[in-house]
């Protein structure tokens, strides 16, 4: 990996092969680390809370799905206000780090939960309502970090240290519940540690405004409320949100996939934890390769792609083949549609949105993702419930057929960008 400072941007993509191949700066190495140790936190729980809510608490699949929808898209309005917000107050750094701190503090209210399920959805909401504040300032900060034709590498880099999270905190959780049996307590106490530490790097490397990247000045007027909402009436923008919405639309949720495959396999419940692991290792090591790809041959080619392994994904779990090749084989699938989807959207949403609008915006992109997710788990649930797993998963595969067409009809035509001041 080559990395190059933010004072020395690459800016020439006709300039020599070396500086073509400078990859990302140090505010977007920084911002990858705070990820890694907060997917640590993360999917220490998200690989225990399936089992402790269907097969722990007795959880129907209706009221997993709901759960599993609050868990992403409850708190999805709040993302805009949160965007908003970092926008007008340019701090982008500071509520960035308040969402890392709730999500942490919520890895502490698990504990007091207990086995209530309304209790568990209120935390639950309140770590999402983290996330949700947290991801639009922490993705307009590497946008402004990076220059435009660089988007796809510094989001691939930035994913894959997460992706390095993500792969470390099943294996976590694995060996905290090997060392003290079915203790999920102890899983939530150690998630909270290292969510705990993830703050403190960003509050000590994280720069607010990296060196040689232009930003805002002192005497320019704070973003308002009509401009925000301007963004909506600008046609590229509009139809990316919409985009955004139909993609949320087509995906089932980690949980249901993970309980799908343990139920094919018949895999033991301490072996449950490890599925997102294979996951994660698709996922770390195809995310910079597929970003930097997303540069050279564009980025909606590479999201279109990626929502096709997700379809296959559908397909492998409605059949009933056994054994480890094709346990394999489906959660590379699964690896490779996040590579391939997670920062290559806000990449291709980046040189959309203006410098100074850039965090709403793409806080209304993920908004729109996130309802639609909250809608497409509660749906699946009852699919599940109603016609069992096996056709409730057929459906969703056809499902992202469909969504692909749409998305390609919203993207696939050229459009302008976002103007640099949007109309009021």
């Amino acid at each position: 990996m080559y990395l190059s400072t933010v004072s020395r941007p690459v800016t020439d993509p006709s300039g020599p092969r070396r500086r073509r191949l400078a990859m990302v700066g140090g505010n977007v190495v920084a911002l990858g680390t705070v990820s890694l140790i907060t997917d640590v936190s993360a999917e220490m729980v998200a690989a225990v809370l399936p089992l402790y809510l269907v097969l722990g608490l007795h959880l129907s699949p209706v009221a997993f799905g709901v759960l599993d929808g609050v868990h992403t898209g409850a708190t999805a309005l709040l993302r805009v206000v949160g965007g908003f917000v970092a926008d007008r107050f340019r701090r982008r750094k500071l509520i960035a780090g308040t969402g890392y701190a709730l999500s942490a503090v919520a890895k502490l209210g698990l504990l007091l939960a207990g086995r209530s399920v309304p209790a568990i959805g209120a935390v639950i909401a309140v770590d999402r309502l983290g996330k949700g504040i947290r991801s639009a300032p922490r993705d307009a900060l590497i946008t402004l970090s990076t220059p435009p034709e660089a988007l796809g590498r510094a989001f691939g880099v930035h994913r894959a240290m997460d992706s390095v999270g993500a792969f470390l905190g099943p294996l976590a959780a694995f060996a905290v519940l090997l060392a003290v049996g079915q203790s999920y307590d102890a899983v939530f106490v150690t998630s909270f540690c290292v969510a705990a530490l993830a703050v403190v790097v960003l509050v000590l490397f994280v720069r607010e405004r990296p060196s040689g990247v232009p930003t805002d000045g002192p005497d320019d007027p704070r973003v308002s409320v009509g401009e925000a909402f301007g963004l909506l009436r600008s046609r590229p923008a509009r139809r990316l949100v919409l985009a955004a919405a139909l993609l949320g639309l087509s995906t089932i949720g980690d949980g249901f996939v993970y309980l799908l495959l343990q139920r094919r396999e018949d895999l033991g419940l301490r072996w449950f934890p490890l599925l997102a692991v294979g996951t994660s290792l698709a996922y770390l090591l195809l995310a910079a390769p597929l970003g930097v790809l997303a540069d050279r041959i564009g980025r909606l080619p590479v999201v279109v792609g990626g929502y096709a392994a997700l379809g296959v994904t559908y397909l492998l779990l409605s059949t009933p083949t056994h054994g480890w090749p094709g346990l394999a084989v489906t959660l590379a699938l699964y690896g490779t549609f996040y590579a391939a989807t997670d920062g290559v959207l806000i990449a291709l949403a980046g040189p959309v949105l203006p410098a100074r609008l850039r965090t709403t915006g793409i806080a209304l992109v993920q908004t729109g993702q996130a309802l639609a997710y909250l809608v497409s788990s509660i749906l699946f649930g009852l699919a599940w419930q109603a016609w069992g797993p096996q056709t409730a998963v057929r459906a969703a595969a056809l499902a992202v057929g469909v969504v692909l067409v749409g998305t390609l009809l919203l993207l696939a035509s050229p459009s302008r960008p976002v103007a640099r001041r949007v109309s009021r």
